[in-house]
Parts: structure tokens; sequence; C-alpha cells
């Protein structure tokens, strides 16, 4: 599975865009570009680094071990670089820099400065709090609260006092041996913040920043019994053999299986895998949850298997570990040598029987196992062609630390002394495929190992010669904002800005549109799809043309200015240049354009033949429209003619039906209905001149009893209360029988 994997650089000053395969446009600079690149040439020239490169001096420098640091990082617009002379971060707000240039910066210091030399600056996930870390040592630096106009912290102060304290201090002033390997956040967003630490006695503690002297977990990874021996340097046996941990990363939140919880008839517990890193390239894997408790929880389970097995187990000098959270998860595990392992994270089988002495039994547990897609080896150092080619003063190992990338989830980068390396996985989508299939078939896996392979791009060199020393960076970031665009920044060591912007096209696969949906065969597709398809194909026919397997990395100046490296190497390597900048660049870009000019001929014909067709459909047109104007006339008398002739049949049919001498069924039935209506309109007429006579005959009682001259009737208490209930009852028979009446009349007219 080694072998050595294909090399791109950016040059200094330029922007390219990357497609899978390698091949990357010039981007055209507009308004848009001009804006999004000013920030960026602010940024660089700002005078925050001028005195930072002023403050730094070549004793502190050649005192210093040359070695990576990471002191930058950013939050939201605000980009933060720690200035070790004066133990405090200074920031600067990125956005500000494109509405006009600008020399402020505000500066955060400790109230309690660590006594320490920081080597790494951590935002915890809740960016609340930065984790200043040591070899010596670690402290936590709470950042302060924004408000105010431009949401400045502290309302824009220049200088701001932040509140730190330090972590586990007890355990290194305690013991002069004791370093500090590697330190992580728990990466969980809604839980108190928590520091996970691995020191040098193999021991992971895990820290509350409520308690920070108490560990609130500690998990040992050896037996205590074995480390007891101890070699005259005050080294282990373990660790002169390599057996001890000397990295980890936490992968994505996931459901802990019952059997290694241990909980039976319980609901699977989540919990973050750890991944473990020994030096001797072997990997344990724990599962950490700080709200569940268990008795399994936290203990090592490893190590797991890796396949296909190797005799030297993948190398005996890992140094870091990253877990890329895709699926599936997928490792990677670094060398000093400058190889990198890409791990695919398996799920156990039942067969796998592979177990250690220093983990719990796990005769009836899951492990996974780790499959080994492919190996990468970094050029650290630009290999120069001379004449021995055994020369060993190419030979050059150094630690490498691996960062994540947040605007893609299958590319990562790599630090170390020589500069730095971004590694894309373009083979993902099709491993997931083929995982997602029911295919048991090995050959096609190696075959897809074998086809798809990563893209590695050699962004920064330090160390272009082997005579020269390297001069490692002091700081690394990847800036994803989406009015500013995915930006890397690195500083330099001597505080030199370096911005370019990541513009390669290896990103996720995003989901499958509807209009992508395979189509019937029946169904023949559109010109415009096959027109797309077919410069689809011609553009990854031009990539494929323009990939190079070479080029240059951006060159950083020494900074040891009494020694000059040979005349030799320096013309080797102008050579080198030369020869990659013809054979890479000019001669792909002429057969480039053979082909692009091959293609606009083919074009050009096309396009004639389609402008002849084009005429005859217009002549087309214009004579289908003269035809259609005839028949719309046509139409339109033919139209009038059938509405005659529709009145005339009407009125013959009316004529016919009224000549009948038998009436039908219909007229019949009305003819009946019509005399049973007549019958009740007249007594309804009898019954209305009957209440009108009634209706009369009270108006003469009621004037002859409103009259004077005759005297009053006295009339009793129920007398006039039956008068009135018979009234009543005649008034309400009056109204029904108007409503009948009205009701007829409606009915007749109807």
């Amino acid at each position: 599975m080694t072998e050595r994997c294909t090399f791109y650089w950016f040059q200094r000053g330029d922007a390219f865009e990357g497609g899978p395969r390698g091949h990357r446009r010039r981007l055209v600079g507009g308004k848009m570009a001009a804006l999004a690149d000013q920030w960026r040439n602010l940024l660089a020239s700002h005078a925050l680094f001028s005195r930072l490169q002023k403050c730094s001096g070549t004793a502190a420098q050649a005192s210093r071990r040359a070695r990576v640091r990471n002191l930058i990082f950013s939050l939201d617009e605000d980009f933060f670089v720690w200035d070790s002379e004066q133990s405090a971060f200074c920031t600067v707000n990125v956005r500000n820099l494109n509405v006009g240039p600008s020399t402020r910066y505000q500066t955060l210091l400790c109230i309690n400065p660590p006594l320490f030399e920081v080597c790494q600056v951590l935002l915890s996930p809740t960016q609340h709090h930065v984790a200043l870390i040591g070899n010596k040592g670690l402290m936590v630096l709470e950042l302060p609260k924004r408000w105010g106009k431009n949401s400045e912290f502290e309302g824009g102060d220049k200088i701001i006092n932040c509140r730190t304290s330090p972590i586990a201090e007890r355990i290194f002033t305690s013991s002069t041996t004791l370093t500090l390997k590697h330190t992580a956040w728990y990466p969980s967003e809604t839980e108190e913040p928590h520091l996970v630490l691995l020191t040098s006695d193999n021991v992971i503690r895990i820290y509350n920043l409520k308690e920070p002297l108490t560990p609130v977990k500690m998990i040992p990874l050896s037996n205590s019994e074995e480390e007891s021996v101890l070699l005259p340097k005050g080294k282990s046996y373990r660790a002169s053999l390599g057996e001890t941990a000397v990295a980890f990363d936490f992968g994505p939140l996931v459901a802990v299986p019952k059997n290694i919880v241990g909980q039976r008839g319980k609901e699977e517990v989540p919990a973050y895998p750890l991944y473990i890193l020994y030096e001797n390239g072997e990997t344990f894997l724990m599962y950490i949850s700080l709200q569940h408790s268990s008795r399994n929880l936290g203990k090592l389970l490893g190590p797991l298997p890796m396949h296909p097995a190797a005799e030297d187990n993948y190398g005996y000098d890992a140094c870091a570990v990253l877990c890329l959270a895709c699926l599936p998860n997928i490792l990677v595990i670094a060398t000093e040598s400058g190889i990198l392992y890409h791990c695919v994270v398996l799920e156990g089988e039942e067969e796998d029987e592979q177990t250690s002495d220093k983990s719990w039994d796990l005769r009836s547990d899951l492990i996974p196992s780790l499959y080994v897609f492919e190996c990468v080896e970094l050029e650290l150092v630009l290999k120069l062609a001379t004449e021995d080619d055994d020369s060993t003063d190419f030979d050059f190992s150094c630690p490498i630390q691996l960062h994540k990338d947040p605007s893609c989830s299958v590319r990562y980068h790599c630090t170390h002394e020589a500069g730095v390396h971004s590694v894309g996985l373009t083979w993902t989508n099709k491993l997931q495929k083929f995982l997602a299939s029911d295919e048991e078939d090995k050959d096609s896996l190696q075959e897809l190992a074998a086809e798809q392979k990563c893209m590695v791009e050699h962004i920064l060199c330090t160390k272009p010669l082997p005579c020269r020393q390297p001069s490692p960076i002091q700081g690394f970031w990847i800036l994803s904002d989406v009015s500013l665009g995915t930006t890397m920044i690195c500083i330099t060591s001597n505080y030199e800005c370096i911005t370019r912007p990541l513009l390669t096209m290896i990103r996720p696969a995003s989901p499958p549109l509807l209009c992508s949906q395979q189509i019937d065969g029946s169904i023949t597709a559109s010109p415009l799809r096959i027109l797309a398809e077919s410069q689809d194909s011609f553009e990854k026919h031009i990539r494929s043309i323009l990939s190079r397997s070479s080029a240059n990395p951006v060159l950083l100046k020494s900074n040891d200015k009494d020694t000059s490296p040979p005349p030799e190497q320096c013309l080797q390597l102008l050579s080198r240049a030369t020869q990659i900048f013809r054979e890479e660049y000019i001669l792909k870009q002429d057969l480039a354009k053979e082909e692009i000019q091959r293609r606009v001929r083919l074009l050009v014909g096309q396009k004639e033949k389609q402008l002849d067709d084009l005429r005859y459909c217009k002549e087309e047109r214009k004579s289908l429209r003269e035809m259609a104007e005839r028949l719309a006339d046509k139409y339109e008398e033919a139209k009038e003619k059938q509405e005659d002739i529709t009145n005339r049949m009407k009125k013959v049919l009316h004529s016919f039906h009224c000549q009948i001498p038998i009436l039908s069924d219909s007229e019949r039935d009305m003819k009946k209905e019509l005399q049973t209506i007549d019958e009740q309109l007249q007594r309804l007429s009898n019954a209305i001149k009957q209440v009108k006579l009634k209706m009369d005959y009270q108006q003469k009682r009621m004037e002859k009893g409103t009259s004077p001259r005759k005297t009053s009737i006295n009339l009793s208490a129920y007398q006039r209360k039956c008068i009135q209930t018979v009234l009543k009852e005649e008034g309400e028979h009056i109204q029904q029988m108007v409503k009948q009446i009205n009701a007829v009349r409606n009915h007749v007219n109807f």
C-alpha cells in the first residue's frame, strides 16, 4: 500500500482554483476579488506584525529550539496572535480592514501570566475560553465580554485585563521530569468546558475549569508496576520501546454498544470515542462520557487491528493522529519521517479475536478495526538532482501536527518544521458507495485504492535546501467565513504573516438533485443536458492534461544572515524550478491550448451548421405562421356557419314539437301540476275574502266601541283575557294564510 502521492503547490502571489484531479484555473480578478484580497493584504502589512518582528530579536530566536508553534486563532471576525514578550493576546478585527486601513488592535493582558513557554493556543468549543499550552504547564484565559458600536471587547478599550487560571498546577510544579504531551478540549458544546491532558507518565487526566487542581477523571494507560522500572535517564522501558501514548483525538458522538457498556436491559449510551496513538504505531480506543458513569466506559479497548497487516506495524515513530468526521470515520496517523496513513474505521467482526493484555477482557466485545486505505509520503525537504542519489543529506524527520479544516470535512493540513502541506481525500465518495453496496470483492477495493489517490498540496516550504536550518512556523489557522472566504493564515518564525485563499474543489459530495435522477430508457434526454454533459467531459479532459505532478512552493528566506547556501545547491534549486515550470506548466499549457483550439474548430463548424438550421427554422416558422392565419380565417367562417345551422335546427325542432297532437309524459305531469295549483289558488282566494269580511266586521265593531255616544261595556278580567287569546289565534291564523298565499304566488310566477 505504500506509495508516493502526487503533489501540487501554490506559487507566491497567485490564487488558484483546483479540480478533483489537480487542475487549477487562474481566477480572473474583478471588484469582488479585489475586495476579497484587500483584507488579506492589509492584515499581512498590519502594524501589529511589524511590532512583533522588532520585539522578537535574533537573540531570542537563537535561544529557542526550532520547533513548530501554533500561537494564533480566530473567533468570528477577530484574529488573535499570542505575544510571548508581553504574555498577552493581540487581536485585530479583519472585517473592519475592508472598510479602511487601520493600525489599531486590542491587547488582552493576563492577570496571572504563565511562567512557562506557550507553544499552542486552543479555543474552547463554547468559544469563551482559550487554553495556553506549554510543555511544562497549562493555563486557561477567559475571553472578555463584547459591547459597544462595533461589538469590540470591553467596548473597544485598547488594553484589557483578562482572568487566567492554571490547570493541574500541582503535578507540574511537584515533578521536574513530567511534561505535557497533548491537550484537547472535551468536544461537547452544551456541557461545562473540560480539558483533557496527556502527560509523559502515560496518564490521561480530565479537568473541569471549576476545579482546576483536581482531575474529574484520571485514566492510566499503562500498568504502574511496569512503569516503576526506570532507565538511568529517568525513562521507563515502555517509553524506550515506544509503548507510550503520544497523541489522541476525539471522534464524533456515537452510541456505545450495550456489550461494551455492560448494562443489560438499558438503552445505548452516547459517548465520544477517543483514539489514542502510541509511538510504536498502535492505536487504542476508549469511550468517554461525562454524563454517564459505567465501569467499562473510560477503559482501554485495543489495540485496534490494522488491515492489511505489516511487519513494521506501519512505522515506529508515530507522532500525531486525527479523526475526520465523515462516514465512515477516517483516522490519519502521521509519523516523524513524513508518512501519512489514511485508515478507515470499520466495525468489528465476530471472527476478530485480536485483543491486548493491557485492556479488559474483550472476548465477547466487538472492537472496530482500521483498514489502511493508502499511504502518503510527504516531501519535507525539496529534493534536488545530484550526482550522488544515495546522499543522506535529504534524510530529514520532524514531528508533524495535524489540523482539521473547518470548511471541508475530508481535508486536513499538516504543519512541521519544514513548512505546511494540505491533504484532500478525493476517494471518500466512491468508498461510501462501495461500503453501501453488497459487494465483497477485495480486488475492487484494491482497484479503488489504486485509482483514487489523495491530493497533496505543498503550500509553504521553510527548508528549501538541506544545508539550511529549518524555520518552523509560529502559527497556522484556517479562517472560514462566508463573506471573507476560506483563507489560510501562517505566521513565520520572524512573525511575517502569509495569507493564501484556499480555493481547491475538494469538498464533500452534495446531496443528489431531483434533476440528476436516472432518466427512463423510453424518454430521451434533452439537448441541453447532453450539451452540459459533453462540456463536463471536455473540462475533465483539460484538467487531466493540466494536472501536475510537481510544482514550486512558497519559499521563505533564511533568518541566518551569516551563512549562505553553496552556489551548486542554489543552481540546482533554480534548475529544478525552471524544469518544473517548463515541463509542468508551459508544456502542458501548450497541449491544453492545442486541445482547446481543436475543440474551438469543431464548435465553429457546429455553430455554422446550427446557424443554417436556424435560418431554415425561421423560414419554416414564417410559412407556418401564414398558414396558421389562413386556417384561423377558415375556422372563423366555419364557426359562424355552424352557429347558423345550430339555430336553424333549434327552430325546426321547436316547430316540430309544437305540431305533435299527443302530449308527452312530461307535458301531462306539467298539466296536472298547473291544475292543482289553480284549485289551490281558488281556495286561497275564498279564504282571503272571508278574512277580509271578518276584518271589516272587526273594524266596524271597533269603531262602534270607540263611539262616545255609547256607554262603555265593563268587561271582567277573564273576558278580556279570552278575547285577547282569540284575537291572537286569529292573527296567527291570518299570518299563516298570508304566507301560504305569498308562497303560492311565487310558485305560480316561477
